[in-house]
């Protein structure tokens, strides 16, 4: 990826990529935003500079007006950047893992929809948060929040707010009455007292035979493997999703284990078998069934244009007797 990277960023300081519309720059050890980018204003809706060493980004950063979506996550800034509320058009922001401090208010695009500071250090937010209209998917795991901006109660639109792993003592009393709120998360705070340790059979990582990756998500991969637990016992196919580290979107790895093994046994529940040790390298993993064959994806991860919603292909077609079948399995 190193290489493809500084191919990009030659071709970028050549005048290749003139009319680009996205341009991605991770891990290419910028300590500064190089100045050719002003070159793409016209036409650049994405930029992707995560994982760099980057600080602060220039004060004439508005200049790109077209300029929808920036990740900088895994950049040493301790302020998010009050330039970013001069980008007029900028709606999707990720500043992930960057030991965030500060948000100023100015920070804050007028057109946000998506905001990620998921592990950070932030104690605060403002309350020009709860002022943006548009805003649909706020990710504030992992931070040091005790509270959030009672502004928010006017966010309409907000459908998915994970705040997992903060020092909450308690939801704010408007939370459950946003009109469009599906998704959120709280695990890890000081309100909800010591976790229950479920019961749960623990796997030595020296048993399985790691196999294909099977899928990937924010959190973790999930891989085919074979378990061997020895004895009499045959080996058995299973699905073992290791973590990527130790703050995901949605929290802590060992609270979406303990919730997984608590749930138990469901026919319509993927379940877990159990909790993995002795990982060479010390990684969290979780042990489930693995699917049948015959079982199909229903849906892609959302988009940048849908925002907190899966992706359907627009061809699929249910008919009404596996529909009502779907429906009353989730119920």
């Amino acid at each position: 990826m190193q290489d493809a990277t500084h191919d990009t960023l030659d071709a970028l300081r050549r005048g290749d990529l003139a009319g680009a519309r996205t341009l991605r720059l991770p891990a290419a050890g910028l300590t500064v935003l190089p100045p050719e980018i002003f070159g793409l204003a016209d036409t650049l809706e994405v930029l992707d500079l995560s994982g760099n060493a980057l600080t602060a980004l220039p004060d004439d950063l508005g200049r790109l007006t077209r300029l929808q979506v920036l990740f900088c996550s895994g950049n040493p800034f301790a302020t998010l950047p009050p330039v970013l509320g001069d980008c007029r058009a900028l709606s999707q922001v990720g500043f992930r893992g960057c030991g965030l401090v500060e948000v100023p208010g100015e920070a804050l695009p007028p057109r946000l929809r998506w905001l990620t500071l998921t592990d950070n250090r932030i104690a605060h937010l403002p309350d020009a948060l709860g002022h943006r209209p548009r805003l649909r998917k706020l990710m504030l795991s992992g931070n040091r929040l005790r509270s959030l901006p009672d502004s928010l109660a006017g966010c309409d639109d907000l459908e998915l707010i994970r705040l997992a792993a903060n020092r909450l003592d308690a939801l704010p009393a408007w939370l459950p009455a946003l009109p469009a709120l599906a998704w959120t998360s709280w695990a890890g705070n000081a309100f909800e007292g010591d976790a229950t340790r479920a019961s749960a059979v623990l796997v030595p990582f020296a048993d399985l035979d790691t196999g294909a990756l099977l899928g990937e998500g924010t959190s973790g991969r999930v891989h085919r493997a074979l378990w061997r637990p020895g004895g009499t016992a045959p080996p058995r196919p299973v699905a073992l999703k290791l973590f990527k580290g130790t703050m995901t979107s949605d929290g802590l790895p060992e609270r979406e284990m303990e919730a997984c093994l608590a749930a138990g046994a469901h026919p319509n529940l993927t379940g877990a078998l159990g909790r993995i040790t002795g990982h060479p390298d010390g990684t969290d993993g979780l042990l489930m069934p693995l699917l049948p064959p015959d079982r199909r994806v229903l849906a892609g991860p959302p988009s940048l244009a849908s925002c907190s919603r899966d992706v359907y292909d627009p061809a699929l077609r249910l008919a009404p007797a596996a529909l009502l079948r779907l429906v009353r399995g989730e119920a």
